[in-house]
């Protein structure tokens, strides 16, 4: 049975969706907030993400990253109350993979969330470069058709900076990501991580980029010609 997380603070809303997913026999978890939307991830692990953009503790666009390397397989449809074509245009740029304009026909959404979970099923989301290949389904890495032993924050590291290959992620971004902004964790423990991702793949794969952070690169397969 496929699941559904619906993340809105409006509970007639959340209702209404629930009320025609239900039917469609979707398990369904709810959260009206970030803080919510992020205990429910600790205890289960949805197929898609319905994500109200203006949530009472923030803007849940910022937190699309976070997802990603959450659960890097989720299918995240955007639906809000800006409805602009720049507004969809940024949602889909910033990692959604739909966007729905309230007010919406709960009917349309659903057809979206069969799409979708259509959509996710066929795709392979295996990333490959040169002999580094990234499973994030199941959490491998393999490097010449070797499999590498990373732990998974070591994996979850590895594949938020593969996914954004030309971003430079600062020590912070990557603790808000992965651990999201846990007061215990510190920069050195990015570093610590990090080396140990170097050790298992070899060191040419993350850059450090001086007084910046971090920074995958996806050329460091190539061979010299």
């Amino acid at each position: 049975m496929s699941s559904i997380l619906i993340v809105e603070d409006d509970s007639d809303i959340r209702d209404i969706l629930k009320t025609y997913l239900l039917v469609e026999h979707y398990e369904i978890y709810e959260a009206q907030s970030l803080h919510e939307m992020t205990i429910e991830l600790e205890k289960s692990k949805p197929d898609i993400i319905l994500l109200d953009i203006m949530l009472p503790d923030g803007d849940s666009i910022d937190e699309i990253p976070f997802l990603r390397s959450k659960i890097p397989s989720v299918g995240i449809i955007v639906i809000s109350a800006r409805g602009t074509d720049r507004d969809k245009i940024f949602g889909i740029d910033s990692g959604a993979d739909d966007y729905i304009s309230k007010p919406f026909n709960p009917r349309e959404v659903v057809s979206r969330v069969r799409a979708l979970l259509k959509r996710i099923s066929q795709d392979d989301k295996t990333m490959v470069f040169d002999g580094l290949k990234i499973n994030p389904e199941n959490y491998e890495v393999s490097l010449d058709d070797e499999n590498l032993d990373l732990t998974v924050k070591e994996f979850e590291i590895l594949f938020l900076l593969a996914s954004h290959p030309k971003k430079v992620f600062s020590r912070g971004e990557l603790i808000d990501r992965i651990w999201y902004d846990d007061d215990y964790i510190s920069d050195r423990v990015i570093d610590v991580h990090v080396s140990a991702i170097r050790t298992k793949i070899g060191k040419d794969w993350i850059k450090t980029i001086r007084n910046a952070g971090y920074k995958f690169n996806k050329k460091a397969g190539e061979k010299p010609t």
